[in-house]
């Protein structure tokens, strides 16, 4: 069982990080770009001096205290049990847990220091001999009222915080004390940790609004507490600014634990010493109340009596706590929670905007739009979530249009979009790998690191294999001799699979293979699983689930599977944000869980493949299936009986088969028309398609007067949430924002689990699974 501990500020020396500046390149790159100097010159000569000034000592020492720790990493390979850190090293004890990535904690330690580096007129002195309560007395008997008691670095070494008169007048009265060994002035810039602080308090706490903070992955000891954090990471980190650090029993606290190896990570040996002290003279620290981790979260589990034993372990899961944190962690998010990009914008900028403000992230619907209308969502969107927040473009496969494809792939690399959600595909396509190549870097460590994340969309086996795989040597080389990839990017390609996550999707609105969740999600989790261990991949692939999730208990379903996040689509159309029609939301609002039907997807006609949608108040199912059964059992269109022609014409076109193929000859190119002059089949294939474009227009117009012939594509999801919502002011899709039902959702599904899990173990079987 080891402990690592982190050193604070008074630890730094000239020339601390020697060569693991050039061990880690990129990162002291990233540093410096930050901070705008050089870390690497500030540490190593500090030609001007300004290493001991706290806003430069801070990022300093978090620096050098990071890059111990990730070489200690590449060389042991493993991580401890706890970790801990003394004021500053706080900041690398959450580094080290993963509750924020290098640059984010980087940032936040720079504003710390500018803030601390601006206080003037106060100080710190170490006061050696005297324990805690004599160190109060004399301070209230001698009019010292106006410092207090900031580091509690052992039983006999505290440290003093104030004004600089009043710590003149201290020293006089501690120097003169037979026990008090030594009064020692630091060298620090202000009255740290102290009721001075609270200016700055106030300060930081507004900057560290724009951060998302994760659950840590290791036990960090709090400073403020001496205790684990739990789920108030920014609380506890405010408050470290005008608390006193409580390392005398944060130790005794690890020592309780039976916590006896500490190693020092980080320059210096500062705290080694003063952990050596602690073990001396002081007690371990038996705390009554045992802290367990649960689903992510420290919760407080009181000790039960013997009477007790077979009653419900008192636990409870949470909304920010469902799903994999890795997950959370890699994608900046609050919440395991995704919404799906609905074709053709409906999954509006306004809708994906509203997620990512909320710690979710939402897809943009680029499917169906034209390269212009995805550039302006691309820019809308970059402009409102501009501090980190996680937002994604869906990518459609365009099966007869690959330049297409690779277009708006293209339009995706000049903008920088971070995450695409690839759907509808049967295998890899060059522009998918040319999206995966233009991300590849090489991290520190050897390893290779993708900045263009895809997760993929799959409902069957064999195209989640695809994307759990290396891109295809095929594609990869012909993209190689195009020049479109560098031999670098093609090499590194070989090291990742194509999807960084794979969202696996049941029974579902729009396209979809009606697969049933509880066959198919543990299928795809048993197949990542073979394949991350045939390829060695170094970084974890999260499996989502989607489809047929629109309420608690489908979601509490999904999670209790294995899912490390879920996708929530069809019920987000009936939103305030969803770009569809009044009309169409009227018609979803009244929606249940049998009102929907599969027809014909107009984009994969031809390949008889299927989309779901509603059919409860409209036709469009019904005729839909109708012109893929007169396309199956005809060669052309004047085979088919006159008066079926007719009542197409005038019941589902609105116009003749002549004037329909007029309006969709200026959607073809001239070779294909040439062909479909040849080929009376394929003429009459268009002109159908043409119907569900016509159709999926109406719905998103609202065309009254059109309304039998809406598409709307839809699962059952919709009808359970509204059942779910019946009776509250939900029931009206006006009262429905898509953030808003996200974190219901997840909240309902939490308190689900919480009392499942408890009806299902008894007290002991609980505290055994969860241990």
């Amino acid at each position: 069982m080891t402990v690592y501990v982190f050193p604070g500020q008074g630890a730094q020396s000239k020339g601390m990080g020697g060569t693991l500046f050039d061990e880690f390149p990129e990162l002291t790159k990233v540093a410096d770009e930050i901070l705008g100097y050089s870390i690497k010159e500030l540490c190593l000569e500090d030609s001007e001096g300004k290493l001991g000034f706290t806003e430069f000592t801070q990022p300093a020492l978090f620096t050098v205290n990071a890059l111990h720790y990730l070489k200690k990493m590449k060389e042991t390979g493993g991580k401890p049990d706890y970790v801990a850190g003394h004021s500053l090293g706080e900041y690398n004890a959450l580094f080290a847990a993963g509750v924020f990535d290098f640059e984010t904690g980087l940032t936040l330690v720079k504003k710390r220091g500018e803030l601390m580096g601006r206080c003037t007129g106060g100080g710190m002195a170490a006061v050696i001999g005297l324990k805690e309560a004599e160190i109060a007395e004399v301070l209230s008997g001698n009019g010292l009222d106006r410092l207090d008691i900031a580091n509690l670095n052992s039983p006999t070494q505290i440290v003093i915080s104030g004004p600089t008169e009043e710590l003149k007048r201290a020293q006089a009265i501690f120097g003169q004390m037979e026990k008090v060994r030594m009064f020692v002035p630091l060298k620090t810039s202000g009255a740290f940790h102290s009721r001075y602080m609270k200016e700055i308090k106030a300060e930081f706490a507004s900057f560290l609004k724009g951060f998302t903070l994760f659950a840590p992955a290791i036990p960090v000891i709090s400073n403020v507490s001496a205790r684990p954090y739990g789920a108030d990471i920014k609380q506890k980190l405010i408050e470290q600014i005008d608390h006193p650090v409580r390392w005398t029993e944060s130790i005794q606290y690890l020592m309780g634990a039976g916590e006896t190896d500490f190693e020092e990570v980080g320059p210096g040996n500062v705290l080694k010493g003063l952990i050596r002290r602690i073990q001396r003279e002081a007690e371990p620290l038996k705390v009554e109340e045992k802290e367990q981790t649960v689903a992510g979260e420290l919760l407080p589990v009181p000790a039960k009596s013997a009477a007790a034993a077979d009653e419900p372990a008192s636990f409870r899961i949470t909304a920010s706590s469902l799903g994999s944190a890795s997950f959370k962690r890699d994608y900046n998010l609050k919440y395991a929670y995704l919404t799906g990009g609905m074709y053709r914008g409906i999954a509006s900028k306004e809708l994906v905007v509203r997620v990512g403000k909320a710690g979710m992230m939402g897809f943009f619907g680029s499917g169906g739009l034209q390269l212009n209308e995805i550039e302006e969502a691309i820019l809308a969107i970059q402009r409102e979530l501009n501090k980190g927040e996680a937002y994604g473009f869906n990518l459609v496969h365009q099966l007869a249009d690959p330049a297409k494809e690779e277009a708006i792939v293209q339009l995706f690399l000049r903008h920088n979009v971070p995450v695409i959600e690839a759907s509808a595909f049967l295998s890899i396509t060059p522009a998918l790998v040319l999206y995966r190549a233009k991300g590849v870097t090489r991290a520190v460590d050897g390893s290779v690191k993708c900045q263009n994340k895809i997760i993929a969309k799959v409902s069957r086996p064999e195209v989640a294999e695809a994307f759990l795989s290396p891109a295809p040597e095929r594609i990869v080389d012909k993209l190689l001799s195009e020049g479109k990839i560098t031999r670098q990017e093609a090499d590194m390609l070989k090291q990742v699979p194509m999807a960084d996550d794979l969202t696996v999707e049941a029974d579902s609105g729009g396209h979809t293979d009606g697969g049933a969740a509880y066959a198919l999600l543990p299928a795809i989790l048993k197949l990542r699983d073979r394949l991350v261990a045939k390829y060695g991949y170094a970084k974890e692939i999260r499996v989502g689930a989607a489809g047929g999730i629109g309420s608690p208990e489908a979601a509490a379903a999904a999670f209790t599977m294995g899912a490390d996040y879920i996708l929530t689509g069809s019920i987000n159309q009936c939103t305030v944000e969803a770009k569809t029609s009044h009309a169409v939301k009227d018609l979803l609002e009244k929606m249940n869980v049998q009102d929907t039907e599969y027809a014909p997807a107009g984009d994969l006609f031809e390949l008889g493949a299927k989309i779901q949608v509603l059919k409860k108040g409209v036709f469009f199912p019904a005729r839909a299936n109708k012109l893929f059964d007169l396309y199956r059992h005809h060669d052309s269109w004047d085979e088919i009986d006159a008066q079926v022609r007719k009542q197409i014409e005038e019941k589902y076109f609105k116009r003749t088969f002549e004037e329909v193929y007029e309006i969709v000859k200026g959607h073809y190119s001239p070779g294909e028309l040439q062909k479909a002059e040849m080929n009376p089949k394929q003429k009459m294939a268009m002109i159908f398609k043409w119907y569900f474009h016509y159709s999926n227009q109406l719905a998103l117009n609202g065309s009254e007067e059109s309304r039998v012939d809406y598409q709307i594509h839809c699962g059952p999801a919709l009808g359970s949430f509204n059942q779910w919502v019946k009776g509250t002011p939900l029931e009206n899709w006006r009262n429905r924002h898509v953030d808003e039902i996200g974190i219901r959702l997840l909240d309902e599904t939490a308190r689900v689990l919480t009392e499942r899990f408890g009806r299902l173990f008894s007290a002991s079987a609980v505290q055994e699974a969860l241990i």
